[in-house]
């Protein structure tokens, strides 16, 4: 199955590097809109079979023209949603934005029993998501290949990225920010495993039969949030 992760349009918060990530979230700035307009265009060479979106309102507005223009129905899942920022909602200061993004990489990196302030664990958020990729998965008559797309969020979709996908480590994910509506195109099953083709399209160097990645990135820079 090849999946499409798709970060949602900019948001007002996102001006203001706000950790806005409780339901339903606000809606699109007009470049978000303009944003969310351009991605029929930019998915233009994509056969998508099944397009997602978290409940957050942001997603939705982010699909709406991709959904209208492939005859497609957004499915609305929880799961794919933001990491909860918990105690840190609607923070903006620099130690708030460090500590969201430290314990959300933390999570991809293994210590997944540990929680955000206030928030979910590790093991609780990547399981939601989990799920709604095996429910993707199941979509698909046998045999077939299939393409799926969801419209997620920045967080979300770096954490489980680097946690669940076998050529993507955490120093890639914590060191390469994923811009408003910037694609993570995946392949794989739940059952056999995930690699990253591309991350906003930069390709993504497989895995070598060693294990270890082919020249990938390795900074530890943790960039701003944009929500």
């Amino acid at each position: 199955m090849r999946l499409l992760l798709i970060r949602h349009g900019q948001t007002p918060s996102n001006l203001g590097h706000f950790l806005d990530t409780a339901f339903p979230g606000p809606g699109l700035t007009e470049l978000g809109l303009r944003q969310a307009a351009a991605l029929p265009g930019a998915l233009a060479q994509e056969s998508i079979d099944a397009l997602y979106a978290s409940t957050l309102t942001r997603t939705q507005l982010t699909a709406a023209p991709l959904a209208a223009e492939r005859g497609l129905e957004v499915r609305i899942r929880e799961g794919i949603r933001e990491v909860s920022a918990g105690e840190l909602e609607m923070r903006a200061d620099e130690e708030a934005i460090e500590q969201y993004l430290t314990t959300s990489f933390a999570w991809a990196a293994g210590d997944t029993a540990r929680r955000m302030p206030g928030g979910e664990s590790g093991a609780e958020a990547l399981a939601r998501f989990d799920s709604v990729l095996a429910e993707a998965a199941s979509g698909g008559a046998p045999g077939t290949s299939r393409t799926v797309a969801l419209v997620s969020h920045g967080a979300a979709i770096r954490m489980w990225t680097a946690a669940r996908t076998r050529n993507v480590t955490v120093e890639f994910a914590a060191g390469h920010a994923l811009d408003n509506t910037g694609v993570v195109v995946v392949e794989g099953s739940p059952g056999e495993g995930w690699s990253t083709l591309s991350w906003a399209g930069t390709v993504v160097a497989p895995v070598t039969a060693s294990g270890q990645e082919d020249g990938g990135p390795a900074g530890l820079t943790l960039p701003d949030l944009n929500g």
